[in-house]
């Protein structure tokens, strides 16, 4: 007889897995993903390189159920997870958002319909708040109809993530509503400095031999000055006025004060973008060596751990595309805190004797 004080076994398949921050962290909770999908064939390598999961090159758009039922065993609970791309609500997008809404709000809508054939026994959902505020949102709780759900948006630097990152999370369970919300906090920031200090040293423009992710940017020679002249935590105001842009000058400049900025050691980072490679993107100069971080350095602060491999041996980085993959990243803790959180719920499910029907594939 099954022991009624282990948890059945949770398998998943992460939509939008990216280069796998999400698998990562929930593989690290004890849910096993099987499979992972993505249009981005950028993907596959880190993907598969450092989780025991199968990539599936192919729009979300264009999956159906029975792409997804084989990776449910009848015998365990089914968990569909992913973070839809977020652009449409995004601030760094506002300005397209009307040409662009049809198309990537189709996204999560797909991710809805997915749940309406699927029926998975749990549902997570990552993505910006301002997703909450959209009528997208309402039509996808829809499709949870029949679920427990919980949602909420959090602050990551809360949650042991160096970087300060609001992200809504959402779950959403057959099995009830016990232990089903994200914990708001678990004790002290993670700094910069606790995340990246122990890096090798490097000069802008250039790479560690024994790592070929930890890569920094070029600097040209007015940028050098301008980030010589930069202070932890400080802005452009700091500069003398022959090293200003010519957006600084301007009204609209003055409502951007981060960018061309230093981190500080001794707090969280700001929020990873697709361009935190570099310096003149954000506040993403190193808070000491003069050079934006590397590419290392932001996964690290994505809270990838410091060996995982982004591109093969002997292969040469790319910042736009590796840049992309590390910027658009689900933060591995995140996903192991959602894990764990759906981890707990389950087991407070067992325990009160709730009645565990699992996926059937034999509907389709």
């Amino acid at each position: 007889m099954e022991d009624l004080q282990t948890p059945p076994r949770i398998s998943a398949v992460d939509l939008f897995c990216g280069a796998g921050g999400l698998t990562h962290g929930l593989l690290q909770s004890g849910i096993n993903v099987r499979a992972g999908i993505d249009l981005d064939p950028a993907c596959r390598f880190p993907f598969e390189a450092n989780n025991s999961a199968v990539f599936i090159e192919r729009d979300v758009n264009q999956v159906s159920a029975e792409d997804i039922l084989p990776y449910f065993p009848e015998d365990e609970i089914s968990l569909l997870a992913g973070c839809a791309p977020c652009q449409p609500f995004s601030t760094y997008s506002q300005g397209d958002r009307g040409k662009k809404r049809g198309m990537d709000w189709q996204l999560l809508s797909s991710f809805g319909r997915l749940i309406r054939e699927v029926q998975p026994d749990l549902v997570t959902m990552e993505n910006v708040p301002q997703l909450a505020r959209h009528e997208v949102f309402d039509e996808f709780l829809v499709s949870l109809d029949g679920y427990a759900i919980s949602w909420s948006v959090v602050e990551c630097s809360k949650l042991g993530i160096p970087q300060t990152r609001r992200r809504l999370v959402l779950i959403a369970s057959k099995l009830g509503s016990k232990n089903l919300r994200i914990p708001e906090s678990l004790g002290p920031e993670r700094t910069v400095r606790q995340t990246i200090e122990d890096l090798p040293r490097l000069a802008a423009g250039s790479q560690d031999q024994a790592d070929s992710l930890h890569v920094a940017s070029a600097l040209s020679d007015l940028n050098m000055k301008r980030i010589k002249a930069s202070k932890p935590g400080g802005t452009w105001r700091d500069w003398d006025p022959e090293l200003l842009a010519a957006c600084h000058k301007r009204d609209s400049g003055s409502t951007y004060p981060s960018v061309y900025g230093r981190m500080e050691w001794d707090a969280p980072a700001p929020t990873m973008t697709t361009q935190c490679f570099g310096y003149g993107n954000g506040r993403f100069g190193h808070p000491e060596q003069n050079r934006a971080i590397s590419l290392r350095e932001a996964a690290m602060i994505q809270t990838f751990p410091r060996r995982y491999e982004f591109v093969r041996e002997g292969e040469s980085p790319t910042f736009s595309t590796l840049g992309r993959l590390i910027g658009n990243a689900v933060p591995v803790r995140l996903g192991e805190i959602i894990g764990a959180t759906l981890m707990a719920h389950v087991a407070a499910a067992d325990s009160t004797g709730v009645d565990f029907r699992p996926v059937q594939k034999s509907l389709f």
